[in-house]
């Protein structure tokens, strides 16, 4: 298929040729929300973690009768009932495991959100700057006049350092580098912009099944 290229430069409007094996996929929401998920509990881990019955220190005597007391029946002041006793089902730290998923499923869940923005279209393709972008209005400008006020860029590496400048103090507006792009980002944004280098470096990625 065939995707406008945006430019800075008000040149003549281009296409570029992008395969359907990246960018039209039929869409798999349930896939794409496994792997935000998978990304999510890697930036968080759970650390928080409390003690469990048998983690206190303490005597282990029986602090009551079993029977007789006129009471309910109780082994020690280890139990969650009483003050400074085990928490009951409380939070275990770093024994969670993280769901593994492998990099074939990540790549397919990357095509297939690639594809979702696309299909919403909400992905935009800006061809290579090779020249430094110094003033934010400059780019700010174009920005509104594509409509893309709520923005992830995801860069090769020359425009990334030409447009940095411009574009870091604008509001709602992320760049990470091609090798960096990941589903929760584009997801977390309204509108996809990837360079003509990105392109080809994402469906390299995708479709090389070695990598």
């Amino acid at each position: 298929m065939k995707v406008k290229l945006l430019n800075l430069e008000n040149a003549k409007s281009e296409t570029i040729e992008v395969s359907d094996k990246v960018f039209k996929h039929k869409i798999n929401h349930k896939l794409i929300k496994s792997v935000i998920d998978w990304q999510l509990n890697h930036l968080k881990p759970r650390t928080a973690k409390t003690k469990q019955k048998n983690e206190i220190k303490g005597s282990t005597k029986k602090i009551v009768p079993q029977k007789g007391s006129g009471g309910a029946r109780h082994a020690s002041r280890k139990a969650p009932i009483f003050v400074g006793g085990g928490i009951a089902h409380g939070p275990k730290g770093a024994v969670y495991k993280i769901k593994k998923i492998n990099k074939k499923v990540r790549k397919l869940a990357l095509a297939h959100t690639l594809s979702k923005k696309n299909s919403d279209n909400h992905l935009f393709v800006l061809s290579d700057v090779k020249k430094e972008i110094k003033k934010t209005k400059e780019f700010n400008n174009f920005l509104k006049k594509n409509n893309l006020l709520n923005v992830i860029i995801i860069s090769d590496l020359e425009t990334l350092k030409n447009i940095n400048k411009s574009a870091r103090n604008i509001k709602n507006l992320k760049i990470i580098i091609d090798a960096g792009a990941n589903i929760y980002d584009m997801m977390k944004y309204k509108n996809v912009l990837l360079t003509k280098s990105s392109v080809k470096t994402l469906e390299k990625r995708i479709l090389n099944e070695k990598n």
